[in-house]
């Protein structure tokens, strides 16, 4: 019940998922390649209007691509040339933010639609639906629609449901976006055990930062349609090569060109680090790694900038304080600084930062998980 269903054999070589296609949308260009193996969980990260959804919706054939190719298990779903696989015949499971849940549907019906519609007789794909229920802790409301559903009860069928059909690609955009903090966090546990035994390949389209790390064993980050890293969670979060990253996974990350250990980030603004490098390089250091002082440092941290606060807002135990020092900036500092320092915005302070504190690490991906095609680097 947990693994794909059979399908064509694969070739020596060949990749369960291999997508390496174009879609053009008006004046917006979506350029992405991807391959993946049985049990790979890639969560796809990046701003609004970089793509993903329509990713995702090329894989499922809501949208056809203009150029390239899809193929799953050795069937190639979508070429840019004839006519395409149709979505019901390439056995991927869907769950979208709005759930789609048939509404005049009770939840066991909804989820044993998929399994009856492939041709297994009505007793059997009730008593998948019925198991697939009790498995993701909703079976005792089966016979309720999902009108009568709370949101995350809804989302538990919608996964239910997606999961049924044992499809070879689950595709699942945005499924926790609409919960609850608490009510999320809970599915999101139980989402990454279910996806643990999933035998095919599963996509995650997320805003959230902990999705990538607690769900995924891959992240794929796109930028303005195309492919801006691929890696391990471990990676993408140490080494962020976007602003967006840093910025959800809570990282300062600088962009500039590094002579030896300095850094020119801007023509007004430049640091240290003890790595030396030559070459285009990102700079990041950890929010706790920043001291902010209303007068200019006088001790040994030889990276220090003027900045403004722009806001100060609660971060777990401290408080986060976002800057503008020529280039955005985040600080922790505790809540008797803050009173101390009395940092509101738009109040002048100093930003300084240890040359120890600083990692140094190059633009274009290197390693075992950069798996950029050549055209996206």
């Amino acid at each position: 019940m947990t693994g794909p269903v059979i399908g064509p054999v694969i070739g020596p070589g060949a990749a369960y998922l291999d997508a390496d296609f174009v879609v053009r949308r008006g004046d917006f260009v979506l350029d992405v390649a991807l391959s993946a193996e049985p049990g790979d969980v890639i969560a796809v990260i990046g701003p609004n209007g970089s793509g993903k959804s329509t990713m995702a919706r090329a894989l499922a054939g809501l949208v056809p691509v203009t150029s390239g190719r899809i193929t799953c298990r050795g069937t190639d779903w979508d070429t840019g040339e004839g006519q395409p696989v149709q979505v019901q015949a390439r056995n991927v499971g869907v769950v979208f933010q709005d759930l789609l849940l048939f509404p005049h549907l009770s939840a066991l019906d909804n989820v044993a639609f998929g399994p009856h519609s492939r041709g297994v007789d009505k007793t059997g794909a009730r008593r998948t639906a019925r198991a697939w229920l009790d498995r993701l802790g909703v079976g005792e409301l089966s016979h309720r629609r999902p009108g009568e559903l709370s949101g995350g009860q809804a989302q538990r069928v919608a996964i239910a449901r997606a999961l049924a059909t044992e499809p070879a690609l689950l595709l699942l955009d945005e499924p926790l976006a609409a919960l609850d903090v608490g009510v999320a966090m809970t599915l999101r546990v139980e989402l990454a055990r279910h996806l643990a035994d999933f035998g095919g390949v599963s996509v995650l389209v997320t805003h959230q930062a902990i999705d990538t790390m607690t769900v995924a064993n891959r992240v794929m980050v796109l930028d303005e349609g195309s492919v801006a890293q691929i890696g391990s969670p471990q990676e993408v979060a140490q080494r962020p090569r976007t602003d967006h990253v840093a910025r959800l996974v809570g990282l300062n990350a600088l962009r500039g060109r590094s002579s030896g250990t300095d850094v020119q980030v801007t023509d007004a603004m430049s640091l240290t680090s003890v790595t030396p490098f030559d070459g285009e390089v990102f700079a990041s250091f950890t929010p706790s790694a920043v001291t902010v002082t209303l007068e200019e440092p006088t001790g040994s941290a030889r990276n220090r900038w003027q900045a403004t606060v722009q806001s100060v807002v609660p971060h777990g135990e401290a408080v986060r304080v976002h800057l503008d020092a020529g280039q955005a900036l985040i600080a922790d500092v505790t809540p008797a600084s803050v009173a101390r320092l009395s940092l509101v915005p738009g109040r002048a302070v100093w930003a300084s930062v240890k040359a120890t504190e600083v990692a140094i690490y190059g633009t274009t991906p290197s390693g075992p998980d950069a798996r950029l095609p050549s055209r996206h680097v």
